[in-house]
């Protein structure tokens, strides 16, 4: 993907987000009603139309994956702001809506996205054509992950590093070199103690059933076809070990038992618990 281009993954995100809020029962894993705004008007009709397509259950456990690890992420950035962390920056933040729907609670925060040119170009003209508006507490930093340090790039956007932030690496991992990864992380870890990120990581297919191994296969291919194949897996205890080698001192995973007591056990039978979470939040 180059800067000029928005990322294909990145709106199928939004896609589902917004499949969430049409066609899942309520109460809701998470309440985004802005991801429906960005796709436009029509937005409702086309996934209404395409209902098959989304409740198939490969769609159905992509897209509980999905709400899932941003309804889990917004929760830690509360617990953060509440102990003093003042910034929060979303990495690849693609068509995320936090830093416009954001609760009271945030308004005080220093909010910055960071993506490619390309995709924080398209959704500043979604925003435009939804006749939304950008808070005055957000700012959008065009970074490329593999051309230069996360460091490099927020201080090239004029942001500070010297705060304690709350970090939020949703979905990027997989797309990324190792080194890349290990880079980024470091940089994170050089923020002042206290800096939390929340992040998720693919694990490998091969200790799943076959259903999942097809499933897994064909969103490969899926994300491969459009240009932008995955490249990194983790398993849950290397990836803790590349927290900690990093810097940072607290690790903790969200495991399938803590997803379903804290969002799904109450309803939400519309969506199953993913089996693999793969999210993980530290603490510098």
């Amino acid at each position: 993907m180059s800067n000029r281009e928005a990322s294909r993954t990145a709106l199928a995100t939004a896609y589902m987000r917004a499949a969430h809020q049409i066609l899942d029962a309520k109460p809701l894993v998470l309440e985004d009603a802005v991801a429906v705004q960005l796709l436009g008007k029509d937005a409702p009709e086309r996934i209404s139309e395409a209902a098959e397509r989304y409740q198939t259950p490969e769609a159905r456990a992509l897209r509980s994956h999905v709400v899932l690890r941003s309804r889990y992420a917004e929760d830690q950035l509360l617990t953060a702001a509440q102990r003093g962390i003042s910034q929060y920056v979303v990495l690849g933040a693609g068509f995320d809506t936090f830093a416009l729907r954001q609760p009271r609670w945030a308004n005080d925060l220093k909010i910055v996205e960071v993506d490619h040119p390309g995709t924080q170009s398209l959704k500043h003209s979604r925003i435009a054509d939804a006749s939304l508006s950008i808070p005055e507490n957000v700012t959008f930093a065009g970074i490329d992950f593999e051309g230069e340090s996360l460091g490099e790039g927020l201080l090239r956007n004029g942001i500070s590093i010297a705060e304690r932030t709350f970090f939020c690496w949703l979905g990027v991992t997989m797309y990324l070199t190792e080194i890349a990864i290990d880079e980024t992380l470091r940089s994170m870890a050089n923020f002042p103690a206290g800096s939390q990120v929340v992040v998720t990581f693919l694990q490998p297919p091969t200790q799943k059933s076959l259903a999942s191994k097809v499933g897994a296969a064909r969103l490969a291919e899926r994300v491969e076809s459009v240009g932008e194949p995955f490249i990194s897996h983790f398993e849950p205890e290397a990836f803790k070990s590349k927290l900690l080698r990093a810097g940072f001192t607290h690790v903790e995973f969200l495991t399938h038992d803590e997803a379903y007591t804290r969002y799904f056990v109450h309803g939400h039978q519309d969506l199953p618990c993913p089996k693999r979470v793969g999210i993980a939040s530290a603490i510098r």
